[in-house]
């Protein structure tokens, strides 16, 4: 890394106190911070932190209104400073691809910008387009006319099936699957089952991320929609005909049947389960295990199984856990009206 403090404050926008020729060599967590190192707060609750710190210069909020004896860097975020920070360090770390590897094969009616980069064993179909500086790591498979953006990084083990549409700036982490058939059936009369053809696409819109082992199903017609700036994590079902909204944040082992919608910055926690057919609304958050059966509209905070406004389950819960207590008065309330009938 090596710049100094001046050069730092610069890239992220910060407000410098203390020296500007200081030197920076690392980054780390406040505590585990050493001499050299640069570290970060994320609220004015861990100010008591800055002090006792090892690091050589702390990025602060603004808020923060005290002053210390070592050099800090105040910013409107600093997760995300940090972030910047952490992009520009880790770009010359990581091995990506480079080039097209003598293994991949490559059929000829594909297209690949000068940049496209494929790891060993990657398989492209015909008429699959590759845009400029998209990284294809090993064993990949990208399916028939599927068309990927600039910019993409697809890390080892991703399918992409055919037919599939995906945005620039997309991340895919190990052993997603994008395009796979959604699961319909038709039961016939003996009991017996008919697969139902699914021939529609998925769309992935630009600044997506997908967790490891995401499964994202092609739509029975028409499309199913990963929107904008959307992030979901590991172990995530995406169901035919979903159509996800920009910037939802979806946690792990969460999963959406067919045909349900998601608006704008819908926050899931892990596992939750939304069945078919379910409509919610701009900015609804969903709390971990909730199971959600029915519509709901925007900014409403969702707990419990089956979900419902929070303070309602709150409510529901306190009472579960009143049971013990009333049990034991109903029990005593029948044994006085028993011993009440016997006089």
């Amino acid at each position: 890394m090596a710049k100094t403090l001046k050069e730092i404050a610069m890239f992220v926008g910060g407000e410098l106190s203390g020296s500007p020729d200081i030197v920076i060599k690392g980054i780390n967590g406040i505590k585990e911070a050493g001499e050299g190192d640069l570290s970060f707060i994320v609220s004015t609750q861990y100010e008591d932190l800055v002090e006792a710190s090892g690091a050589s210069c702390v990025v602060i909020p603004k808020q923060v209104k005290r002053s210390f004896s070592k050099p800090t860097i105040k910013v409107e975020n600093p997760s995300t400073a940090l972030s910047k920070i952490l992009d520009v360090v880790l770009a010359g770390r990581i091995p990506h691809p480079k080039g097209v590897h003598p293994t991949a094969i490559v059929h000829e009616n594909a297209k690949l910008a000068k940049t496209t980069a494929l790891g060993a064993y990657t398989v492209i179909e015909e008429g699959a387009s590759i845009g400029e500086n998209t990284k294809v790591y090993p064993f990949c498979y990208i399916g028939k006319n599927t068309k990927i953006g600039r910019d993409c990084i697809f890390y080892p083990g991703v399918t992409i099936r055919e037919e599939v549409v995906i945005g620039d700036r997309v991340i895919i982490h190990p052993g997603t699957v994008v395009g796979s058939d959604g699961f319909g059936y038709d039961i016939q009369k003996d009991g017996t089952q008919v697969k139902i053809p699914q021939i529609g696409i998925v769309i992935v819109e630009d600044d997506v991320e997908l967790g490891s082992c995401v499964t994202i199903d092609r739509a029975r017609f028409n499309k199913t929609v990963i929107g904008k700036g959307s992030k979901i994590d590991n172990l995530c079902q995406i169901a035919h005909n979903v159509i996800i909204g920009p910037d939802c944040v979806i946690a792990a082992q969460s999963g959406i049947a067919g045909s349900s919608e998601l608006g704008r910055n819908v926050v899931f926690g892990g596992q939750v389960g939304v069945a078919d057919h379910v409509k919610l609304g701009d900015f609804v958050i969903a709390g971990a295990k909730s199971g959600i059966s029915k519509s709901h509209p925007a900014k409403t905070t969702l707990f419990w199984y089956p979900a419902k406004p929070v303070d309602k389950a709150r409510d529901i819960l306190a009472s579960v856990g009143l049971l013990p207590k009333l049990f034991e008065r109903v029990r005593a309330l029948e044994a006085k009206i028993k011993e009440l009938e016997n006089k």
